[in-house]
């Protein structure tokens, strides 16, 4: 990415749930210009900070329809096998698990992995425990997505509240139909992204690896088994789900 992509990266539009920060950031700094000006500069400094965070810049896909792109933007923690979350109960044998960590510098917009439609939606009240720790694929609170491929095959994409992350929001329904890397919700502040892929993905990353969601490739299909491409509805609109953390 050259330097002219990397600040338009850094200021591109807010994702719509950071208007409420941005704003209140703003207020706050106009109040401070009123009754004390340090005031002012705090307002003016986490409303900077939350245009940064919520920035939510356009990605171009991989020109293939065999592979798995990452569902957020982050460093990859761990890679091993994985049951999906019981929540979900379509799978009780283990799968790869692909672990993205998001800290708070990194987009946290989320992204479908591939094409498909949304199966079931499961939210999963717990813990904030750093989203770095093995444990917190457990432990910590979570938004889960089970998504059925246009070949039969289904995958689970699952989002994680952080240490610090305290809200999921999840834009998507159930039994909507999601392109490649469309965006589905984000997380506020510090997360975690899990993606189960099915048997016979391959996965193309290592630990340490710094994703890009949207257009990193994950994984891939064998050829024999690649989906076909799926096009959004266009009647599909953002609604509240019931998965939102309260």
């Amino acid at each position: 990415m050259d330097i002219v992509e990397s600040i338009k990266s850094v200021l591109s539009p807010p994702h719509r749930a950071g208007y409420p920060f941005i704003g209140g950031g703003i207020a706050v700094a106009v109040l401070g210009l009123l009754i004390w000006h340090p005031l002012a500069w705090l307002g003016l400094a986490f409303a900077v900070f939350c245009l940064y965070f919520f920035r939510d810049p356009d990605r171009i896909l991989p020109p293939r329809a065999n592979v798995f792109v990452a569902p957020a933007d982050g460093l990859v923690v761990s890679i091993e096998q994985a049951v999906p979350p019981p929540e979900l109960g379509f799978e009780t044998a283990p799968l790869t698990r692909v672990a993205i960590f998001l800290s708070v510098l990194d987009v946290h917009v989320n992204r479908a992995p591939i094409a498909g439609v949304v199966e079931k939606i499961a939210y999963h009240p717990g813990l904030f425990l750093n989203a770095a720790e093995d444990k917190a694929s457990d432990d910590n609170e979570r938004n889960s997505l089970l998504m059925r491929l246009e070949n039969g095959a289904r995958i689970a994409v699952v989002q994680i509240a952080g240490l610090i992350a305290r809200r999921i929001l999840c834009e998507v329904r159930e039994g909507q139909t999601l392109a490649s890397g469309e965006r589905f919700g984000i997380i506020r502040f510090g997360s975690r992204t899990d993606l189960y892929l099915p048997p016979g993905a391959t996965p193309l990353v290592a630990v340490g690896q710094r994703m890009i969601g949207g257009e990193t490739v994950i994984a891939e299909l064998p050829a024999s088994t690649a989906p076909a491409p799926v096009e959004p509805d266009e009647d599909d609109t953002p609604v509240d789900p019931p998965s939102d953390a309260p």
